[in-house]
């Protein structure tokens, strides 16, 4: 007869100290804006996939899609001003 082992030592036993650095967590503080963004249009989206969409449903799509265009361009922006050194060429 075999005996069945539990795993949870083995799956909890690197829980304590894998937690996020700071670094991390700051990289995921300065992408917030795009998360949100993406949410936000995948919400629009959701909302559509039973139904045909109104013109409102395509309205709230399109702009959702503008918001999370824009807050990619601004981190794309934020994250190269960044890597340079000593200002934008």
């Amino acid at each position: 007869m075999s005996h069945i082992v539990t795993v949870q030592d083995a799956v909890t036993a690197f829980g304590d100290f894998m937690e996020p650095t700071s670094a991390e967590l700051d990289a995921i503080e300065l992408e917030m804006p795009a998360i949100l963004a993406e949410v936000d249009l995948l919400d629009a989206q959701i909302v559509t996939l039973d139904r045909v969409p109104s013109e409102l449903d395509a309205q709230r799509i399109r702009r959702a899609r503008r918001r999370l265009l824009a807050a990619r361009r601004e981190l794309a922006n934020r994250t190269a001003a960044a890597s340079l050194p000593g200002g934008a060429a």
